[in-house]
């Protein structure tokens, strides 16, 4: 039922110096972003690697939600994580199975995202969301392969690049010599006969 953590969540009063921070220097790439104007708040999602995300919080004024959690964070922090859901039914019922409460249930339009929290005096001190969607609506399209496309094949130098598609969104990327490539081929044909 949970499939893995999709990203970590970062509360930022800089935002700029944080993207700097993240995107220029460490390198990620960011993927999709929106204004809450309901919540006073803009996320960024930043891909790093080839699988590991995080996500940027930023406050838009006055009445956002996160204004006390930088209250007490004013250097920023992590906010919480999310864990990925292959049902968010079923993840209600399990946590409701083990009387654990979880709140702010919220599936967007046209259901791209489903959503619970459980709140830290319940997680050990750390804010989960719970999340149903499909991770490659909200990555670059540079860190995935196309549509429909398990893997591809790439020579590079002496060497070749495989790129795999992976089920939480993005690709996996192995770099193999000639001989990986032949033993690689040599593997295939034996299982495949």
């Amino acid at each position: 039922m949970i499939t893995r953590i999709d990203h970590i969540s970062i509360a930022v009063t800089d935002y700029e110096s944080a993207r700097h921070f993240f995107q220029d220097i460490l390198g990620a790439i960011p993927g999709a972003a929106s204004l809450d104007d309901t919540m006073k708040y803009q996320w960024q999602l930043f891909s790093i690697g080839d699988l590991s995300r995080l996500e940027l919080l930023k406050p838009l004024g006055d009445g956002s939600f996160l204004e006390k959690f930088l209250s007490r964070h004013p250097e920023g922090g992590v906010h919480h994580i999310t864990f990925e859901t292959s049902s968010i039914q079923e993840s209600m019922k399990l946590l409701e199975q083990h009387q654990i409460p979880y709140f702010g249930y919220n599936e967007y339009v046209g259901g791209v995202w489903k959503e619970i929290f459980i709140h830290p005096k319940h997680a050990y001190g750390v804010l989960i969301q719970i999340a149903e969607f499909h991770p490659n609506d909200w990555l670059n399209s540079c860190v995935q392969l196309k549509k429909g496309q398990k893997w591809s094949f790439e020579k590079q130098g002496d060497g070749y690049i495989l790129h795999f598609s992976h089920p939480g969104g993005g690709k996996m990327t192995l770099n193999l010599s000639s001989q990986e490539v032949n033993q690689l081929l040599d593997d295939l044909k034996e299982i495949i006969i």
